[in-house]
């Protein structure tokens, strides 16, 4: 018995070394590299650190404008994401609408198919509307491939409101807009952020699509960081991933705060 337990506290220890390994490994990789001005094999850490690579990178116009841009992108992408996915997730949550499994299906294709020969597609068929090399181009094409997120979350977060509400405001005499604005939408804006903040996220860090749409006038934060490895420029790479991750920490806190158990209960209709 007394061996059997220590097996089985040797095989914890060892999933979760391994776990750690698989996770933090590249984390602390990427985080030596940023702060590595000379660092060659066979050394397991770098021989000289410092924050060259860091001041280079808030120093240097193009980088800091890549990263920017992407900012302005995923907010913009929100925006019209939430402006386009609300009013069709009231109606997916409140209606018994034809077909309607399938138009949530629908939403699913652009994730539900490999990204490369979709973005290229779509690639020749915004260059027949002067959509490609510009940055409005990169926001058409985030919004419809954000849709996924917006759409279901917020189906989900409807579906979770007791429709009982809505109708007692409206026996009150409250018309549906007015029950909307001031029922409906305020108990919704937990679901709502949390669409947001997937919206946002997936903004930043999508490269494909950008790379086919933008290139080669405009530059996100994941093409700057592509370009930069592929020219074996490890150390600028590195602090522009470590940059976008401090976004990505910070609303997963959030969502971990606003995105409750009913509203993923939701999303399977």
């Amino acid at each position: 018995m007394k061996r059997r337990r220590v097996g089985l506290w040797l095989l914890k220890v060892a999933v979760i070394c391994f776990v750690l390994f698989v996770i933090v490994g590249p984390l602390v990789g990427v985080v030596l590299w940023s702060f590595a001005i000379k660092w060659y094999w066979p050394h397991l850490v770098p021989q000289v650190m410092g924050v060259k690579y860091w001041v280079d990178v808030f120093q240097r116009g193009r980088v800091l404008d890549s990263i920017l841009l992407s900012l302005e992108i995923a907010s913009i992408v929100v925006v019209l994401s939430l402006v386009i996915a609300s009013p069709a997730a009231y109606g997916f949550s409140r209606y018994k609408l034809p077909l309607e499994k399938f138009l949530l299906v629908i939403f699913l294709m652009p994730q539900a198919f490999p990204q490369l020969p979709i973005f290229i597609n779509i690639a020749a068929v915004f260059a027949r509307h002067s959509l490609t090399g510009n940055m409005w181009g990169i926001i058409f094409v985030h919004t419809m491939a954000s849709l996924v997120f917006s759409v279901w979350i917020i189906t989900a977060t409807f579906r979770s409101i007791p429709e009982e509400l809505e109708q007692a405001a409206l026996n009150l005499g409250a018309s549906r807009l007015k029950t909307f604005f001031t029922i409906t939408l305020p108990l919704a804006i937990p679901g709502l952020i949390a669409s947001a903040i997937f919206v946002f996220l997936w903004s930043m860090g999508e490269f494909t699509g950008a790379f086919f749409i933008g290139a080669p006038y405009i530059q996100t934060a994941p093409v700057m960081m592509y370009t930069a490895a592929m020219g074996y420029n490890m150390q600028t790479a590195s602090v522009v991933a470590l940059i976008l991750m401090v976004p990505a920490i910070f609303f997963m806190i959030i969502i971990e705060k606003y995105l409750k158990a009913e509203y993923i209960g939701g999303l399977g209709g």
